[in-house]
């Protein structure tokens, strides 16, 4: 999540010719910065409207040492969602670097 650095509003993903940029609706700044790689626009389905995200592809993961549930390979993508109230700690979310099983792990 960037904000504009001129009027402060969220920026959000364009997919430009070249590469994604951050666009801010509001004043039009483009962020002119290189480091996009590793992610994608997205449109999905939220009820009746349509939304365009950034997703950050698999290879821009960090990856940590954890055995896997269902094939028991020990190396795993892993980030980090906020699932529950706010006052309520993170949901850790691992992805198996092998067979893609995805598991949770509550703090």
């Amino acid at each position: 999540m960037q904000f504009c650095p001129k009027c402060g509003r969220l920026m959000l993903p364009k997919k430009r010719v070249e590469r994604v940029a951050l666009e801010c609706d509001s004043c039009g700044y483009v962020e002119k910065s290189g480091k996009m790689d590793g992610y994608k626009v997205v449109k999905k389905a939220m009820g009746e409207k349509e939304i365009t995200i950034l997703e950050k592809s698999e290879s821009a993961l960090p990856t940590t040492r954890a055995r896997c549930p269902s094939c028991g390979y020990d190396t795993a993508y892993w980030w980090i969602k906020q699932t529950r109230a706010g006052d309520e700690p993170s949901t850790r979310f691992y992805r198996c670097v092998k067979c893609g099983k995805v598991w949770r792990e509550y703090s």
